[in-house]
This record gives C-alpha cells, sequence and structure tokens, in this order.
C-alpha cells in the first residue's frame, strides 16, 4: 500500500541520463517488450499502482494546481486507471494482424498483411495542467505497443512529478520504463539522446525547439499543443445553454485547459442576454465566490500568475464580469471582457487561464472570417446555433477536434482520438489512437515456391512478349474520358436518359410494383 507523504522533487543528476536512456534502449532490444501478457502485466500493475496512491495524486494535484478532489479524480486517476483496463481488456484485438484492403486477387497469393511493431525506445514529455493525465496517458500507449519509455514530467507541477516517479518505481518494469526529473537542462540532455520516438505536450515555442532536435536524427514526433480557440455563437443559440457550457469549459483547472476556446464570437443580437447567462452560471457554479469555493482552481506558478496580469492590463476591452486577483494567493477571478477586435491583447495570444474575451459580431460570415484570421488551424472548435450553421462553422473552418453545443466534450472521451492540426499539433492519441502512435504498422508478405512458375515474367532478359503478357495482366482500364467524364455503359445509359426520364422510368417502376402486389390480394 502507499506511503502517506508525497517524496520530495529532485532534479535528475546529468551524468545519469545518458546510461539511463542506454537502459531503455538495450532493454528494448532484449525483446521482452514485444509479448503480450508483458504488456498486459505491466498495465495491470500500473493500475493498482494509482489505486494505491490515489490520495497523493489528489494532494499533489492540490498543491500544484489547487485541483479539487473532484477534478482530479475526474482528469487525473480514473482517467489513467480505466485507460490500463482499458488498454490490457482491448491489447490482443490492437495487436493482431490486419488484412490490408484493395488487395488484387493475384497478390492475395502472398498473403499480405500488416504486422503491428513497436517502433522502439520512446520519450514522452508531459505537462503541468493535467500533470498526470497528460504524461501516463501517452506512457500507457507506449507500454501496450511494446515500447520502452522514458517519461520527463513538467517541473512545473514538481508535487505530480514526484507522485508519478514514485508510482513508475513501485509498479513497472525499472529497465523499461523510468522517469528523468528536471527543467530545461535535463530535457536538453535527453533531446541529445536517440530516440525512436517522441511525444510532447506542451507550447509551440518549445515544440519548434524539439522538432528541430528531432529532424536531426529524423525521429518522429507527436506533439500535443494548443490553439487560439474559437467558439462561435449564431443569434440562433440558445444563451443560457451556451453560456453554461462555456463557462465550465473555461473554468476547469482554472482555465488551464489548452482546449478550452479562447475568444467567443457572437451575433450581437444575443449578447446582452448570453452576458447575463454568463453571471448567473457563475453564481450557480460558485454560490460563495470562485475564491471561497473549494472547487475553483489556481494558477499553477507566479510567472503564468504574472502572464495573464499582463495581458488582462494590456487589453483594450471592457470587463463586463470579474477582474479580481491576488498574486499571493496565485488566484484569478473568472473573468469576461469584451473586446472588439481581434488585435486586443486577449485574442491575439493564448491565454491559458480564466480569461474569457469576447467578441460581438454582425452575422455568422464575420464569425467564421475572425475566427480563420485569428488561428488558422486551433486545437479546438467550438459552434452554437442551428444544425445547418454549425454544419457551415464545420466546413469552413479547420481546427484539431470540435464539439458542437458544447465546449471541448470531443477532448472529453477517452477512446476518442485526440490531436491538433497545422499549428496546433501533429498526430493523435487516445484509446485505439494511443497503441497505434508508438506502433509501426509493417507491411508484410509471403511469396510461395509453388508460385514460382508463374512469376517468370518478372526475370530479365525483358523481351516484348513479357511486357505485352505484363501489362494485360497489370494495366487499370479507365473509366473515364480524356474531358474527365465518367464512361462505361451505366454512365452512357443515365446520359441518354437524363435526369427527367430516369424519374419517369423509377415512377414507371414502382406502379408496375404496386400493380402486381394488388393483382395478388
Amino acid at each position: 500500500m502507499a506511503a502517506s507523504t508525497i517524496p520530495a522533487f529532485e532534479h535528475t543528476s546529468m551524468d545519469k541520463i545518458a546510461p539511463t536512456c542506454a537502459t531503455a534502449r538495450k532493454a528494448f532490444l532484449s525483446h521482452k517488450t514485444r509479448d503480450l501478457e508483458y504488456r498486459k502485466v505491466q498495465l495491470r500493475k500500473l493500475y493498482w499502482a494509482f489505486k494505491d496512491n490515489a490520495s497523493l495524486v489528489e494532494e499533489a494535484c492540490k498543491k500544484d494546481l489547487g485541483k479539487s478532489q473532484f477534478e482530479t479524480y475526474l482528469t487525473e486517476i480514473s482517467w489513467v486507471m480505466n485507460d490500463c483496463i482499458f488498454m490490457a481488456n482491448n491489447l490482443d484485438r490492437f495487436a493482431k494482424d490486419e488484412k490490408p484492403a484493395d488487395i488484387a486477387f493475384t497478390n492475395k497469393f502472398m498473403g499480405p498483411r500488416i504486422r503491428k511493431d513497436p517502433l522502439g525506445a520512446v520519450l514522452i514529455i508531459g505537462a503541468y495542467n493535467f500533470p498526470i493525465q497528460l504524461t501516463i496517458g501517452p506512457l500507457i500507449g507506449a507500454i501496450a505497443a511494446g515500447c520502452t519509455a522514458v517519461i520527463k514530467p513538467s517541473e512545473s507541477a514538481p508535487y505530480a512529478a514526484s507522485v508519478m516517479q514514485k508510482i513508475m518505481a513501485e509498479s513497472l518494469d525499472p529497465d523499461c520504463y523510468t522517469c528523468v526529473q528536471g527543467a530545461v537542462p535535463e530535457t536538453t540532455a535527453l533531446l541529445d539522446e536517440k530516440w525512436d520516438k517522441i511525444f510532447y505536450t506542451g507550447s509551440e515555442t518549445v515544440a519548434k525547439i524539439i522538432a528541430k532536435k528531432a529532424a536531426e536524427t529524423l525521429t518522429p514526433l507527436t506533439l500535443e499543443l494548443g490553439g487560439r480557440n474559437p467558439a462561435i455563437i449564431t443569434k440562433h443559440a440558445d444563451p443560457k445553454l451556451a453560456a453554461k457550457r462555456l463557462l465550465w469549459a473555461k473554468m476547469l483547472n482554472a482555465g488551464q485547459v489548452c482546449v478550452s476556446q479562447n475568444c467567443t464570437f457572437i451575433d450581437r443580437e444575443i449578447l446582452p442576454a448570453f452576458i447575463q447567462e454568463m453571471k448567473n452560471s457563475l453564481n450557480e457554479f460558485y454560490p460563495k465566490g470562485p475564491r471561497n469555493s473549494p472547487d475553483y482552481g489556481r494558477i499553477v506558478n507566479q510567472r503564468q500568475f504574472l502572464r495573464l496580469k499582463k495581458m488582462l492590463d494590456s487589453s483594450n476591452g471592457k470587463i463586463v464580469i470579474g477582474g479580481t486577483m491576488d498574486e499571493a494567493d496565485l488566484f484569478i477571478e473568472p473573468t469576461v471582457v469584451q473586446v472588439e477586435s481581434i488585435d486586443d491583447s486577449l485574442v491575439r495570444d493564448e491565454s491559458f487561464g480564466p480569461l474569457l474575451p469576447i467578441l460581438p459580431v454582425t452575422d455568422l460570415d464575420e464569425a467564421i472570417r475572425l475566427a480563420n484570421e485569428v488561428h488558422d488551424t486551433p486545437l479546438g472548435t467550438y459552434a452554437f446555433g442551428t444544425k445547418a450553421e454549425m454544419n457551415k462553422i464545420l466546413d469552413q473552418t479547420r481546427s484539431g477536434g470540435a464539439s458542437l453545443n458544447d465546449g471541448f466534450f470531443h477532448a472529453s472521451i477517452p477512446t476518442l482520438a485526440f490531436g491538433g492540426v497545422g499549428s496546433s499539433g501533429q498526430g493523435a492519441y487516445r484509446g485505439k489512437a494511443s497503441f497505434d502512435t508508438f506502433t509501426h504498422r509493417r507491411s508484410v508478405t509471403t511469396t510461395p515456391a509453388w508460385i514460382e512458375s508463374l512469376m517468370d515474367v518478372r526475370y530479365p532478359p525483358y523481351t516484348a512478349a513479357k511486357l505485352k503478357k505484363f501489362s494485360g495482366m497489370n494495366e487499370v482500364k479507365p473509366n473515364f474520358d480524356r474531358q474527365g467524364r465518367a464512361t462505361g455503359w451505366g454512365a452512357w445509359f443515365l446520359g441518354l436518359l437524363g435526369l427527367k426520364g430516369l424519374a419517369v422510368l423509377i415512377a414507371a417502376i414502382g406502379a408496375r410494383a404496386y400493380l402486381r402486389s394488388r393483382s395478388k390480394l
């Protein structure tokens, strides 16, 4: 059973980093992680370690971020525990060879298949806002895929980092799975090592540094970043529903959520109602005020607090709700600010905090245009309106994911693939996607000996007869002409008949079928 105290956070000695990485590579090459039963045992033991250390995880997240017990259970503990069980229960299915699609009949004799091979030794660099989920979640995928892994938790959440190190040491094979603690120097030393995959969650700025370093050794990456995510509310939306759901999405973890909305574009017609409903929901969520609520978190550290304060101080917008701050307590009240330009400091940069700029617009077209100007590939997009309006938003924007009529619900489903696009990230994970992101899909064929007599066409000397034979077997005939129009009997018949003729034909067939059925009565 777990001890009752959190171990002290200590930076890993620089001279131990290279040997630690070498051990992980050597362990992978020993091939023991390829055994499916071995992987399942590691996942099951990790589950019980989190079960036994749940109180320490709660304490750590409270100290690091002021997280409530409910939020920690919802977004950290239950998430990774359920993921361990899901992966262990489905590993046989995920790891099974696949039959590839679109294989010609003659090539099926070679038994083409997709084999699932682990990528190798991987590095996982976590983030501070959900320190357990965003570090252990990828680790679970790496274990399931048969990789060995070194994790580097965020030093900005030191208590959670120490608990993760303790949990890994108690439950997992230390040769295959280990933890390196530290900040920039330690991370730099880790990036100097050769990896088979690097998984990073964090900022776009740091991601560029990691990508540049990975390019030197052609190391593949999964990057889970952030974005200036838009919420768009049309005049046909329910302002009460939109206000309540978006407020919750922005207040979770005191707004330190990469998928929460960064700016809300709202039709001027329902702006007053939306602001009033925001006030109503805020009072409903925190009857004694956010500061006195055990359910409202704090900013992770002073540096992030001052960054957010500067963003608010630099804004030309009008504060319509909140605005109170306390540096000593790292407290920032949920703050709604009405802005008039996308050049405002609250819109131009990702706040990653409880600041909610709202920008009134004339219509949906203006909202979509402004959202695309702010960030053309955000991590999430959130739409409120009619079904047609929400589909228009999907059609005319891009994002890693989207939630209609809600704030980031797509990101709260643990088995739904999650990832960014463009500058908000690359690659995806969660559920089966976590297994896939650490797996190489290896195409394999087996050519039987008996087929040799049929393969003489591929061997030199090449003759005109062989070329004719091969082209006859290989060439696919087009079903379109030089103008790109479909050809063939079906296209010719429909063209001859025309749409009106086709309608008459269908009606005639239907009438004939009806008369036949009546004659049998």
